[in-house]
């Protein structure tokens, strides 16, 4: 639609002044339309927004919004505040008089809206992006103050309820890739550059200082866009200092479709009209590159002569293109997705407006409805969004999922068909990258996120909670269904499910964290089989509710640029489960004090029979996952801690839930207290994971974890006998032993000994008794021996172990292999004294030399054959015996040597003073420096298998 004679300019036969003005004021009438259509879309309120923004960057004015000081830059190059933006500055300020501020080098060039303003596609939830452009040679503290002058603007829009984004830079750095900025939620950072200037020039308002040099360069002369430039300024059809230029844009290079694509898909993940509207650009773009950019079909059409507003309206501009190319392409349903995509993004409710009522965008996108084919049911049904339900919201999900994941596909297609590399930093790059996985990427349970803004709520009045085994006719007894609006129970066979899950907690968090169970939604409960209260279920739904506020703000970019951490964890215990009915079908009742939830009464049973655990991390992934065969607590334990791992100083907050009826109370605060005290040893000073075994009773069984090679890990083991058995292996280094505070709880020695494990020394604990003595040995990585042996002699007791440990540490000593090379391992002794009922451990120093022991030395002399067992050659007094000799009767043969030997008939045990092993004793792998608790294993077996021959008559 033509209202003016087309322009012609050419350059070959020179310039005319006249035309070049002509046509810059015919770009500022277009410019004006749209500046008073952006004006017209505020409310009232807001308005002053619009008509003082320029005079708030080029004054400097002490009762105005945003001053910082009087040396912050200001000034826009010829710019004179017109008598409405005076009278506007005088109303909000009365004290405000304007003020010559002399002749003066302007520091600021130009200032623009950008974007959606004063087109179709803007509504009332839009915001305004500005571009301030200073003037090249600003120094960096004035670029840095008015960055902050324009972050204090912004403020102070944002108080009227008006979102306000001012993009600081030069025109200059923007023309030559210079820019320093980094995505965040409005910045597109490194991501496009083109593109973004593409969008520019279609749909930039003008507001003040100099105009866009690429006005006066003509559509089909942009490829020799530099040369016209000088030519304009050497020829001095323009002044210079007139004319702000950020370059041309004749082509996108393929480089940045990518990052552009990415950053639109980011985008789309919080609002997706607009991202799919770009998307489909982008795509339209890198398909057909012989197609001109949309600014260029804006610039033809105003040279042309076209000035009616509507027939320019970028959006209009956008669709009118989409639509051409996709029908070629015959894909009806992408289109249809475009046309919501461009009504919702208006945000115009044409169904609730009169015809007398509607603005110029009312009437535009009416007229474009019309000419879409849809009636006024199609119009109703995507006015009433706020009455869509859960099943009409999933729809559309899936159609704009089902596009956004069309849009990746393509991009990567692109990337990898095309070698293309991406105009866009790493940096930003693995941000984007992050946010989409974090949005988008399905994952074993993981909450599925349904209305990304695509209706106002989704909270429903009334949700009905069934089991499976309230279903007439099924068979399968687990399972939860839910349910809307049913008037009775038995209304729910002939309602829609709206959604199934195995686990109730699952269905639960969905529901929350998707909006539709608020703390108005009235609850039903058909619990069926299951011993589930609406007490219980109201517990779960409070915990829920005060540990996952929804909805959840966006991640930010310091959280996506690290890895994903835990902010919070839930765990809700006994999920419709009775941990008191398996010990009432054995007919066991409470037969002791144990109060322990994870070893009740005299059965020792674990109460703790389920387990949910709900888990939001800091990319703001909320995920469910439900432990109910196997090890449930220690299998939740162990993942928490790999988790964990990954951000060792960020300790997630940690609440509890049992809805069950039986010791809910202290099941909560038994869980609470294992899980902080197990991250409190492996992470202590936020600093981990930590080398230490942590042993946990459970039941009538032990449960050991620890970290190997930075994966978490643990062992099950079925006695004490085991425990100690699995305590006494050896280690790649000092890991001392942590026992929970309720394991091990009647053996209080023990736990005494542990708790004074210390690296690089070897420790002996050891209990008199009448008739016998205990022996523990904490070697220099922290493994534990233990034996029991007939003695009431405190002499006789340690000299045969300090001569064994002394023997070592001579071997030891010799081969070189010393403890961080700086001598040999200290031996230290300690007893343990009963007193007033408490155990405590008093330091004894013992030397063998000092009381020597009578008799010869006992020795034994492993020999490894290949995969076969070690076997062991024994040597009393020089004498030799091996089994090539004695075959199995070598240790009755020793035990009668020694008894030979024996000056008296004392019936004391034989000892050991030293054990030989080979350093391949493991057939797949050479030991240089054998553990002592490695000795002390096999002096312990051989010692036991020689005195019981001793005692054996022969």
């Amino acid at each position: 639609m033509a209202s003016a004679f087309p322009i012609l300019l050419d350059f070959a036969d020179g310039i005319d002044r006249k035309t070049l003005k002509r046509l810059c004021d015919r770009f500022l009438k277009v410019n004006q339309a749209r500046c008073d259509r952006a004006r017209m879309a505020l409310a009232t309120r807001q308005q002053v927004v619009l008509d003082l923004l320029p005079l708030l960057f080029h004054l400097n004015h002490p009762a105005l919004p945003g001053y910082l000081d009087h040396a912050c830059p200001h000034g826009i190059a010829h710019y004179t505040p017109d008598p409405s933006a005076l009278d506007a500055a005088q109303r909000l300020a009365r004290s405000f008089r304007s003020r010559s501020s002399g002749r003066r080098l302007a520091d600021i060039s130009a200032l623009f809206l950008m974007g959606s303003p004063g087109t179709i596609g803007h509504s009332v939830a839009s915001d305004l992006d500005v571009w301030l452009c200073y003037r090249p040679d600003l120094a960096p503290e004035g670029v840095a103050q008015l960055e902050k002058k324009a972050a204090a603007i912004s403020d102070w829009a944002a108080t009227l309820g008006l979102e306000l984004h001012v993009f600081v830079f030069s025109a200059e750095d923007f023309r030559t890739g210079r820019q320093n900025v980094e995505v965040n939620g409005e910045n597109c950072g490194s991501a496009q550059h083109y593109l973004l200037l593409d969008e520019f020039y279609r749909t930039g308002i003008y507001l003040a200082g100099c105009y866009p040099l690429w006005w006066l360069i003509p559509a089909d002369q942009e490829e020799q866009y530099d040369v016209l430039v000088r030519q304009l300024q050497d020829c001095r059809f323009i002044r210079p200092d007139q004319y702000i230029d950020f370059g041309a844009v004749t082509r996108v290079p393929s480089a940045e479709f990518l990052g552009a694509g990415v950053w639109q898909l980011y985008k789309g993940i919080d609002a997706p009209w607009k991202s799919i509207l770009k998307l489909l650009l982008i795509e339209c773009y890198a398909r057909d590159a012989d197609q001109p950019l949309l600014s260029r079909v804006f610039k033809e059409q105003v040279y042309a002569g076209v000035t009616e507003t509507n027939a320019l309206d970028p959006y209009v501009l956008l669709y009118q293109r989409l639509e051409q190319w996709l029908l070629s392409l015959q894909t009806p349903e992408r289109l249809a997705l475009v046309r919501q995509s461009l009504y919702l993004k208006s945000g115009l409710p044409l169904s609730r407006l009169e015809r007398s009522d509607r603005s110029w965008q009312g009437a535009l996108l009416s007229e474009l409805t019309q000419q879409w084919g849809w009636t006024s049911a199609d119009i109703k049904q995507l006015d009433d969004r706020e009455r869509w339900r859960i099943n009409d919201v999933q729809i559309l999900r899936r159609t704009i999922v089902a596009e956004l994941t069309h849009s990746y596909r393509f991009l990567s297609r692109m990337a990898r068909s095309h070698a293309v590399r991406a105009a866009i930093r790493p940096t930003d790059m693995s941000l984007l990258g992050r946010k989409l996985y974090a949005a988008f990427q399905r994952k074993a349970g993981k909450v599925e996120l349904v209305n990304p803004n695509i209706a106002p709520s989704l909270a429903e009045e009334n949700l009905s909670f069934h089991h499976q085994s309230t279903q007439p006719g099924t068979t399968q007894l687990a399972g939860w269904l839910l349910y809307r609006d049913l008037e009775s129970p038995a209304d729910a066979h002939w309602q829609p499910v709206i959604r199934r899950s195995a686990s109730l907690v699952e269905l639960l968090v969905w529901c929350h964290c998707n909006g539709l169970l608020t703390r108005a939604t009235r609850l039903n409960l058909r619990s069926g089989t299951s011993p589930l209260t609406m007490a219980g279920l109201r517990t779960m739904i409070e915990s829920l509710q005060a540990a996952l506020p929804v909805p959840l703000a966006p991640a930010s970019r310091d959280a996506l640029m690290a890895g994903s951490s835990l902010l919070r964890v839930v765990l809700i215990a006994n999920v419709a489960v009775d941990p008191q009915a398996p010990l009432s079908e054995k007919g066991l009742h409470k037969l002791s004090a144990r109060h322990d939830s994870l070893g009740f009464s005299g059965g020792r049973e674990n109460l703790v029979l389920t387990l949910d655990q709900v888990v939001l991390n800091s990319w703001h992934e909320v995920s469910v996952h439900r432990y109910e065969v196997g090890d449930i607590l220690i299998q939740c334990l162990k993942n928490l801690l790999a988790a964990r791992a990954k951000a060792p100083a960020l300790k997630p907050e940690l609440s509890v839930c049992c809805p069950g009826l039986g010791h809910a109370v202290s099941i909560e605060r038994r869980l609470a207290i294992l899980f902080d005290d197990v991250q409190n040893r492996f992470f202590a000073n936020g600093r981990g994971p930590n080398s230490l075994r942590y042993v946990i009773e459970m039941g009538r069984r032990y449960f050991v974890l620890q970290f190997t090679d930075g994966e978490p890990g643990f062992v099950a083991l079925e006695s004490s006998e085991a425990l100690r058995e699995h305590l006494q292996k050896p280690q790649h280094t000092f890991m001392p032993i942590v026992l929970d505070r309720h394991a091990l709880e009647e053996d209080a020695a023990l736990r005494l000994i542990c708790d004074a494990s210390e690296p690089d020394n070897i420790q002996v604990f050891y209990l008199l008794n009448d008739t016998d003595a205990e022996v523990w040995v904490i070697d220099e990585r922290g493994s534990l021996s233990h034996w029991r042996q007939l003695c009431s002699n405190r002499r006789h007791l340690l000299a045969p172990v300090f001569r064994f440990l002394g023997n070592l540490a001579e071997r030891r000593q010799l081969r070189g292999a010393l403890v961080d090379a700086g001598g040999e391992l200290a031996i230290r002794c300690m007893e343990l004294v009963r007193s007033r009922g408490q155990w405590r451990l008093e330091p004894r120093s013992f030397s063998p030399d000092e009381q020597p022991l009578d008799g010869f030395e006992v020795q034994a002399v492993g020999v490894s054959e290949g995969d076969q067992p070690l076997r062991f050659d024994l040597f009393c007094d020089e004498q030799e015996f091996t089994e090539l000799d004695h075959g199995d009767q070598l240790a009755r043969a020793v035990a009668h040597y020694v008894t030979s030997r024996r000056r008296g008939q004392g019936n004391y045990p034989i000892y050991l003073t030293d054990v030989y092993l080979p350093h391949d004793i493991d057939p797949q792998a050479y030991q240089h420096d054998l553990q002592t608790c490695q000795y002390l294993h096999y002096r312990i077996a051989l010692e036991a298998e020689l005195n019981a021959a001793l005692k054996t008559p022969g």
